[in-house]
């Protein structure tokens, strides 16, 4: 057990408490990321990038074991409006769902004809379309994908229409996009780009366009994965902590974990179980926060 540490910088952060120690669920990883509450079989799924794998975490028994190797690199998943398994795959360069039979279906590998970069990480909106994010850092090298030539000038935000299932381009001015999230009334989509350190946030429009795309805050730490919790906060990952926006952009404060942190899922029962993942680890606590209410619940 790790003591927990809260740092309040404005006073509604106050207010935001649970246990006070993090646990450790794993450790072992080379780089964990994509934690994904399932909650029909109540169990956290997460990637272990470098090591090709996923684990799985039973939340009844606390049994720690392998979801799916290889895996294609995987990197960041999330549910669908049925519960689907979706999956951002760096090392095939492809995003994908597991049915519920368990077999694979590719929903996006390609843009134009090109072979897209290495998806990172993905979020499903109430309609059913799917939008991920395209940075190259699987293709860089062999350690987290396959090393390859880049075919797309750019790494850009795309979206997945769910009826035509046309992959396009919704936001092309990023050096490397990386998580994103949707506001609770969806009309705001909020992305991260590690490489400049910040995050910036779009208006979503009916049609599936953004505009806007305004620095919503900025740190000291490259950001990468985030999620909101259910008053519409932001909590997003940034080196060795979790950070906490408010909608208005406010940081309020900083939950600190001995590794850097990667991404974050809320999760459990009642949705108010935060899951970290950092570096090698596995991380968790209960809070008196709860999550946003998924588009699948």
């Amino acid at each position: 057990m790790i003591p927990t540490e809260f740092e309040v910088l404005d006073d509604r952060f106050a207010a935001v408490a649970g246990d006070s120690w993090l646990e450790r669920l794993h450790t072992g990883a080379r780089w964990a990321e994509g934690p994904v509450y399932v909650p029909a079989g109540r169990f956290l799924a997460w990637s272990d990038i470098p090591n090709d794998r996923m684990l799985r975490w039973d939340e009844m028994s606390g049994a720690v074991g392998p979801f799916r190797q290889p895996a294609g690199y995987t990197n960041g998943n999330t549910l669908d409006r049925e519960g689907r398994l979706i999956s951002c795959q760096q090392g095939a360069r492809q995003v994908v769902r597991t049915e519920h039979d368990g077999s694979i279906t590719v929903l996006a590998d390609r843009w134009q004809g090109r072979r897209l970069n290495s998806p990172n990480d993905a979020v499903v909106r109430s309609d059913g379309s799917i939008w991920f994010t395209d940075p190259s850092y699987g293709i860089t090298s062999d350690y987290e994908g396959v090393r390859a030539e880049q075919e797309i000038d750019g790494c850009h935000v795309y979206r997945v229409d769910p009826v035509t299932g046309e992959v396009r381009i919704v936001a092309g001015d990023f050096e490397r996009p990386n998580g994103l999230a949707f506001s609770l009334d969806e009309r705001r989509l909020y992305v991260a780009d590690t490489r400049r350190r910040h995050l910036r946030v779009f208006g979503v429009h009916d049609d599936g366009t953004l505009s806007g795309g305004e620095v919503f805050a900025e740190g000291d730490g490259g950001y990468d994965g985030m999620r909101l919790d259910d008053t519409g906060r932001v909590w997003a990952a940034a080196g060795k902590a979790v950070h906490c926006y408010d909608a208005d952009g406010t940081a309020l404060g900083r939950l600190r974990v001995p590794e850097d942190v990667a991404n974050l899922v809320f999760g459990g029962l009642k949705r108010n179980r935060l899951f970290i993942a950092a570096t090698s680890s596995i991380y968790s606590l209960m809070l008196n926060v709860t999550g946003a209410r998924p588009v699948w619940g």
